[in-house]
């Protein structure tokens, strides 16, 4: 298969850039938000102390002090990013954005959807935190702005679930991804590489599977070691080997091989905050890991769903 046409960019995968221009004829960025949400995985519904790679501080705006509202998060992030962006998404971002009663979730979506430019929302969850009547009201709003419902899955692997604490198996995703799948909102999943004692076929694996689901985009970033988490430590003490930036580049282009050229790549690297950033050191360097990334994909003469159909 050559390289689709509808991608409309350079690159040699369908970026959130892209998907955006082509949908909405504008460019459009997303804004984080903190809502004040915690996890069922922190505060002892599902487990305590979170998965082992988290941040127990949560988002910088947090740290600061008391949280400004959903409208004035949204108006400084509008304002710091014109006149270079035109709409807008609501990225409901820290920790479990979909816990808590349905009547809470309404009033701070429509808070978000009430402000003006911004054109849909993008909700950052669990594959466990979905009930039925939460995924009713999200439905709700496919209908007249552009949503997506983001799960945080990082492995399909179970024992690769227990290891990072993730609270919740892989069939808890499937039941969401069934769920959600065919309605007016769009899904993404996140994965990460480089997971402990996780090798490059189960990543693969993962992968291959989740090419084959009703899943819209896809979110993939390395490993992180943070100082105050559970993996920090290990990593300190030497338990936990990163892998290098070869290995990664060379594993998320395995991954984009895969995955289906319509699939929006919202993402494919991260970092973490600078003052607790333990490593990979290769990993701060957000512009070079993907340039890295072209550069391999130019190597192979490869694209994003090369091998999809393999």
């Amino acid at each position: 298969m050559a390289k689709p046409l509808f991608w409309n960019n350079s690159k040699r995968y369908y970026d959130l850039k892209s998907f955006w221009k082509n949908r909405f004829g504008c460019r459009v960025h997303k804004l984080p938000i903190d809502a004040g949400f915690t996890c069922p995985n922190r505060d002892g519904s599902v487990a305590v102390g979170g998965c082992i790679y988290c941040d127990s501080r949560g988002s910088a705006l947090r740290m600061a002090g008391p949280l400004p509202t959903v409208a004035e998060q949204l108006r400084r992030g509008k304002a710091h990013y014109r006149p270079g962006a035109e709409k807008f998404v609501a990225y409901f971002q820290t920790y479990t954005n979909t816990y808590g009663p349905v009547e809470k979730l309404k009033s701070l979506y429509d808070e978000a959807l009430a402000e003006e430019d911004v054109i849909g929302l993008s909700i950052g969850t669990r594959p466990d935190c979905v009930p039925d009547e939460t995924l009713a009201l999200i439905r709700s709003y496919g209908a007249k702005a552009h949503v997506w419902l983001e799960f945080g899955l990082q492995s399909l692997q179970d024992r690769t679930l227990r290891e990072i604490n993730r609270g919740h198996d892989a069939a808890a995703f499937f039941d969401a991804v069934q769920r959600a799948a065919g309605g007016p909102i769009l899904l993404c999943v996140h994965l990460i590489v480089g997971l402990p004692g996780e090798s490059r076929a189960e990543i693969l694996e993962t992968a291959r599977t989740i090419a084959g689901l009703p899943i819209d985009g896809i979110k993939i970033h390395s490993l992180l070691a943070l100082a105050g988490t559970e993996l920090g430590e290990r990593y300190k003490r030497g338990e936990i080997p990163m892998l290098s930036r070869d290995e990664y580049v060379e594993t998320v282009c395995d991954i984009l091989e895969i995955l289906p050229p319509e699939m929006v790549v919202q993402r494919l690297t991260a970092d973490g905050y600078r003052e607790i950033f333990l490593g990979p050191e290769w990993a701060t360097n957000k512009l070079a890991v993907l340039n890295a990334i072209d550069g391999e994909l130019k190597r192979r003469d490869s694209w994003q769903g090369l091998r999809h159909q393999e």
